[in-house]
């Protein structure tokens, strides 16, 4: 049996709207930040880490390699090794389950895991005429060369590819993200009123969560504006005032004409960094430090890709049959809010023995207890930073555990491009 992860206190900086108050942070300035933070709540000393792994997606093209920028900026020595994983929308647990891996192989001892996603900085793009055109101009030599190519510029090549949109484009389904959601709708007849609602209870449950100082234990607050020193301190993208009529008045966004899904029952596009410290449970008690939890196990899979959200089926499966595990044994679950209907797809097919056999499961899993479940509302109200995302599952899971006085939890989410990730925490 696999000895268990201990994870050591994690913080995350608060999630902010893209194109908001974050805007103008870079992404390995955001995970600095958290990386600071985590270092100081571990009680450990820089040189007690053997490595730092950031996740990451969109790969900011000055900061390559942005784990290593972000370990420099945040304090590591120069001799502090650092790498960026990418695994889509699981990135911040792959920077765990990385460093779990390395751990059991004895490649080190500590590590120091998060992710970071400023969506707001991914770039707009030049098209391949643009392109041309430039590196024409740059070899033309004489002037009268350099004239001779201007006269041959088009103001169509102005136009820009928006880096966003493709990174959520699936490259091989040819969907963008939220089509595959409504692949999903038509599979198990979802409405869309039925997201809608569960988009109002995500924003009512993480209002609530906000008010009563959930996500304060967790979030350390990052100055935007040194010039004015203004400080974020809380998620901005819970509506507390979110109404079903107000989420009715949207219209479908990725199929206007017979679609059910919109920006309002979709994940929000935000900016945020998380972080955490990992060293196996004999680590921890060698050096007396009580964890704030363990990662017992986990799992990958993956799935067709136009029906990525349907992942944290086939991974809470393959985990649970790897580790013995149903879902009794679980007391809370987080599964990622990529999409209302995501979820709801997950939901009905969890315990439906006709989607187990037709799709190559020996038995149903068995019925998801809502009450269980993301249970201070999700991505629909708080944002889904991509490469940051997993990290904050793991934390805020094993912190709610704690308050609850609960034992095990499941962190899942679905990724982009038809893979999930599964991962088994307990706190005792």
């Amino acid at each position: 049996m696999r000895e268990r992860m201990a994870i050591i206190e994690g913080v995350r900086s608060p999630i902010a709207k893209a194109g908001g108050k974050f805007k103008n942070l870079q992404a390995e300035t955001l995970g600095a930040r958290v990386v600071q933070e985590a270092v100081l709540r571990s009680g450990l000393d820089y040189n007690d880490y053997d490595e730092v792994i950031i996740g990451n997606v969109a790969q900011p093209a000055h900061a390559a390699n942005v784990a290593r920028v972000i370990a420099l900026k945040a304090g590591f020595s120069d001799s502090t090794i650092a790498s960026t994983v990418h695994r889509n929308c699981a990135s911040g647990m792959e920077a765990i389950t990385t460093a779990s891996e390395k751990i059991m192989a004895g490649s080190g001892s500590i590590y120091l895991c998060g992710g970071v996603e400023s969506m707001s900085n991914v770039p707009l793009l030049f098209g391949t005429q643009m392109k041309n055109f430039l590196e024409t101009l740059s070899r033309a030599k004489t002037f009268q060369q350099k004239l001779q190519t201007i006269q041959h510029f088009r103001p169509s090549y102005l136009k820009p590819i928006i880096g966003l949109m493709q990174g959520l484009r699936d490259p091989v389904s040819g969907l963008m993200m939220g089509s595959t959601a409504e692949v999903l709708a038509q599979d198990f007849g979802i409405s869309r009123e039925e997201q809608d609602r569960f988009a109002l209870s995500s924003h009512q449950k993480a209002a609530s969560a906000q008010e009563r100082g959930i996500f304060a234990e967790e979030i350390v607050p990052i100055v935007y504006d040194f010039a004015q020193g203004r400080v974020m301190q809380d998620d901005d993208g819970i509506r507390a005032n979110q109404s079903i009529e107000a989420l009715g008045k949207l219209h479908p966004f990725f199929d206007p004409k017979n679609g059910t899904v919109t920006a309002g029952n979709s994940s929000q596009l935000s900016d945020a960094g998380a972080a955490l410290t990992l060293m196996s449970e004999s680590e921890a008690k060698k050096r007396s430090i009580e964890p704030l939890g363990y990662l017992s196990g986990f799992a990958y899979a993956g799935l067709e890709p136009k029906r990525m959200g349907m992942g944290p089926y086939y991974a809470t499966a393959k985990l649970f049959k790897a580790m013995g595990l149903t879902l009794k044994d679980i007391d809370l679950i987080e599964m990622n809010e990529a999409f209302s209907v995501q979820v709801l797809a997950n939901l009905r097919a969890f315990p439906s023995k006709q989607y187990a056999l037709s799709h190559g499961f020996d038995a149903a899993l068995g019925e998801i207890d809502e009450s269980i479940l993301n249970v201070n509302g999700g991505a629909v109200a708080l944002g889904h930073p991509v490469g940051m995302t997993g990290t904050r599952l793991v934390i805020h899971l094993l912190k709610e555990l704690r308050r609850q006085n609960r034992e095990r939890g499941l962190a899942t989410l679905c990724i982009g491009g038809g893979q999930v990730a599964s991962l088994f925490l307990e706190v005792v």
